[in-house]
């Protein structure tokens, strides 16, 4: 079993947020993969499928950003997973909008979803993808830029961009299996 989660929060005013954009990629993961219907559970939007022979849940959180890891804990202690069997996906300041990049560990960068599941869990020794969506001009600003939608300029690329970091979480899946 694995466990891929994009972060996010709930609420229509967030869905094309670029702190939504790990919600926007396992929404592509799971149709891709023919999941079955979003069910809620694990204080989260759950779903799941089979690949490659694999079980593997789909979640999306809905505790907000700051309260991710209560959600991401649950569905581990659940299914008996550790934070090997996890992949998160999540938006990355500190990456151009549109880049792309894996890794497993690390640490929080600041952001709040990856520091609540780091108390939740105890440890960062999880794989990520991160989705870059750039940095404000006016390090101030960082909560209002991130809750915006992208910009003019980005919406467009967003559909293929978010194609890029679903292909990039499959092919973490398939290291881990």
């Amino acid at each position: 079993m694995k466990l891929i989660v994009g972060l996010g929060n709930p609420g229509s005013e967030y869905a094309s947020t670029r702190h939504n954009v790990g919600w926007m990629v396992i929404d592509k993961l799971a149709e891709q993969f023919g999941a079955r219907a979003w069910q809620g559970k694990f204080k989260g939007r759950y779903s799941a499928s089979t690949i490659d022979g694999a079980k593997v849940g789909f979640l999306k959180p809905e505790t907000f950003m700051n309260l991710s890891g209560e959600s991401v804990r649950a569905a581990m202690d659940f299914f008996k997973i550790t934070p090997a069997d996890v992949i998160v996906i999540h938006d990355e300041l500190d990456l151009d909008f549109g880049d792309i990049r894996t890794k497993v560990g690390g640490g929080t960068a600041g952001h709040n979803g990856l520091k609540s599941i780091k108390q939740h869990l105890g440890t960062l020794d999880f794989a990520r993808v991160r989705f870059g969506v750039g940095h404000p001009s006016d390090k101030n600003r960082v909560s209002s830029y991130v809750l915006n939608d992208f910009s003019k300029e980005e919406a467009p690329q967003l559909p293929d961009l978010l194609g890029d970091a679903a292909k990039a979480t499959a092919t973490v899946l398939e290291k881990l299996q």
